[in-house]
């Protein structure tokens, strides 16, 4: 696909689907050298390249901020199930 203005090739929904795929478990700077060595050489807008690239940061952001939310939610379970063992009532020892 061109770009309109630019007459440049974009990055279509079918190469973006495919290079996420490759990247999608990569850390960002890697990820981010896939990407330009896929792109490299080719006539890509380096707007549709940027916007991308913008996309799997965002990604890769919601992934890291879940995972702070799921230990943070086995923390705060983890309290909570303490907090409620401790404060159960004490069976008074049969003689």
């Amino acid at each position: 696909m061109e770009h309109q203005e630019t007459g440049q090739r974009i990055l279509d929904p079918i190469e973006r689907a495919k290079l996420g795929l490759k990247v999608f478990n990569l850390p960002y700077a890697e990820a981010e050298e896939v990407i330009d060595d896929y792109v490299s050489g080719k006539d890509y807008d380096q707007a549709s390249i940027d916007f991308f690239k913008d996309q799997v940061a965002t990604q890769q952001h919601i992934k890291e901020k879940g995972a702070e939310l799921l230990v943070t939610g086995g923390q705060i379970l983890r309290i909570i199930t303490t907090a409620f063992f401790q404060n159960l009532p004490k069976q008074p020892a049969e003689h």
